[in-house]
């Protein structure tokens, strides 16, 4: 497909323009001018989702992307060598007037490759567009989105976005587990320095949500350059701060959706592949981190109920009863924020030492898994 001439960029971005729609970690003025020529369209942009077992999720996902107020350059599909009707359901939407959606089948995994990143790499090998949104297919989209995914692509005009969907929870477990990944990122890293800094160590993305400059996923060497890593959206973000590129976490829960997980067994397999992983593999920084979470979220909790016991037998409050409560207090109020943010009850920060007591049993049975040689098993592979 050919590129608009210049004047039609230019009209065609004024007509799109939805101010404020992608609200950032920082504030950002999305009707600054640009060099005209760096105006981003959805013509510009190919949309790429790597799809292994996703029969449950695929059809929300492409639908979002049809109920689009634009068409994107392409919509890729790759299936991973799945064994459902993966495949099926994108042939069913490919045959849909101007869906723009093309099925690719996945090649085998080769040694050295874990399979997200291989069919990530394997899709960004057959785009077209200026700019790759790599999309989970359990990821649903609101109809504004790609068109405020381009205006930050003007914006930015090179580089990587990412950004965290909106969490959608059903079970109990979901609703005790999920929310804390964003939880631990809103307490512990600086959002300012994930944008403004090019230091790697302030780094945060999500691979449900990347949009990155072709020419950036190229010069960083792509999928390819973190092929072996379980943490691959993290090692990408890592990858553009030291080559240069510019790096920014998005806030677009207000744009996107995501159930990753359905029910408690699903739930804890798939943080289990992550959590010692994304310590390193260190199990000091496991020791280190589990006893900060414990002294910081369930001390109070227990200091709190014994305390209320004391004073129930004793009809006298025990001296340390005022600090245990207002510490536990504070931890409730910040997830409190992170569970209204994804539209989880409210009831639910009031757990958030059982959030944190699961979160630590997943820890040390990811670190378990890694002794034992067992591996990370996810979606019928398993990974080293």
């Amino acid at each position: 497909m050919p590129a608009p001439g210049t004047a039609e960029r230019k009209a065609e971005a004024e007509k799109d323009s939805l101010p404020n729609a992608l609200n950032l970690s920082e504030s950002r003025d999305f009707n600054r001018s640009n060099p005209e020529n760096d105006i981003v369209l959805l013509s510009d942009i190919s949309v790429l989702i790597p799809a292994r077992n996703e029969e449950r999720n695929l059809p929300r996902c492409l639908e979002s992307l049809l109920a689009q107020r634009g068409r994107p350059r392409e919509i890729l599909v790759l299936d991973d060598r799945s064994d459902d009707d993966t495949a099926d359901i994108a042939r069913r939407f490919a045959r849909l007037p101007d869906s723009r959606i093309r099925l690719l089948d996945g090649r085998e995994l080769p040694e050295g490759w874990l399979g997200k990143s291989h069919a990530c790499a394997q899709l960004a090998a057959e785009a077209s567009g200026r700019w790759l949104l790599f999309l989970d297919a359990d990821v649903a989209l609101e109809p504004e989105a790609l068109e405020a995914a381009a205006r930050e692509a003007s914006a930015q005009r090179s580089g990587l976005v990412s950004g965290f969907p909106r969490q959608e929870t059903g079970t109990w477990m979901e609703k005790l587990v999920v929310p804390m990944m964003l939880f631990t990122i809103l307490c512990h890293l600086p959002l300012r320095l994930v944008s403004r800094s090019r230091d790697p160590r302030f780094a945060a993305a999500n691979g449900a949500f990347i949009l990155i400059a072709a020419d950036s996923y190229r010069r960083i060497g792509g999928h390819a350059a973190v092929r072996s890593s379980l943490l691959d959206d993290m090692e990408l973000i890592r990858l553009a701060k030291r080559g240069g590129e510019p790096a920014r976490l998005a806030r677009i829960d207000a744009l996107a959706s995501s159930r990753m997980y359905r029910g408690a067994a699903e739930v804890w397999t798939g943080y289990r592949k992550n959590l010692f992983p994304g310590l390193g593999r260190s199990l000091p920084l496991l020791l280190a981190v589990s006893a900060a979470y414990a002294a910081l979220y369930l001390l109070p909790a227990a200091g709190l109920l014994a305390g209320l016991a004391a004073w129930a037998a004793s009809g006298q409050p025990p001296a340390w009863l005022p600090a245990a409560a207002a510490a536990w207090a504070l931890g409730a109020l910040v997830k409190l924020a992170v569970d209204v943010r994804g539209a989880v009850p409210a009831a639910y920060c009031l757990l958030l030492p059982a959030s944190i007591a699961l979160v630590l049993l997943i820890g040390a049975d990811s670190a378990r898994c890694h002794y034992r040689k067992r591996g990370y098993e996810w979606k019928g592979r398993r990974y080293a």
